[in-house]
């Protein structure tokens, strides 16, 4: 069957939610069509859809310290669905695709708002631009950016590299495993939430 997504593995999430969970927080894992391992003591909530994603999420809110926007979640999403399979015709196809909810912003934005609002952004090129554009446009708090067009950094592998931005700050983690720099991610969340207090 034919479908439209994008190709990240979930591996990041997975490897920040295992992260937090052996720091021990209580951990609500909303994850999209994956095959991945649920982390020992983490909560899950398997979704297919971005409207889907949204709904477990905002339903999740309620009494969380922080949210960790990790899901690779898609911009467009198909206008219609059909219940069969499309077959093929003519030379060219045109598929109208509409844009899906935001998320992030909307948990930004939301009365239940946690007090950290985390984002990530997978970046091609002008890495802290978009990445703190996208941190002030949604009003997160911090948002962890990688530059996917590097080998080894991000979609689909087990290694990643972060920079993480804030309003007046920066904090880079070094390439290496996705569960280390997952760990020296929340390391900073928890700093972050401690000086809040």
């Amino acid at each position: 069957m034919r479908f439209i997504g994008n190709r990240s593995s979930g591996k990041m999430g997975f490897a920040v939610a295992d992260a937090a969970r052996r720091m021990g927080a209580e951990v609500t894992l909303v994850a999209g069509p994956v095959s991945l391992p649920t982390p020992p003591g983490v909560t899950r909530v398997d979704v297919r859809r971005a409207a889907q994603m949204r709904e477990a999420v905002l339903a999740a809110l309620p009494g969380m310290d922080a949210y960790i926007g990790a899901a690779a979640v898609a911009d467009y999403a198909p206008a219609e669905t059909l219940p069969q399979k499309l077959k093929k015709s003519g030379e060219s196809l045109a598929i109208t695709l509409v844009r899906t909810a935001d998320i992030l912003a909307d948990v930004a934005a939301h009365a239940a708002r946690p007090r950290l609002v985390v984002g990530f952004a997978a970046e091609t090129q002008d890495l802290e631009a978009y990445a703190r554009d996208k941190l002030h446009r949604k009003g997160l708090d911090l948002i962890a950016a990688n530059d996917v067009s590097r080998a080894g950094h991000g979609f689909e592998g087990d290694d990643n590299a972060l920079s993480v931005f804030w309003r007046d700050g920066r904090h880079d983690i070094a390439h290496g495993p996705k569960t280390r720099v997952a760990r020296d991610l929340l390391q900073l969340l928890a700093d972050r939430l401690e000086a809040m207090e």
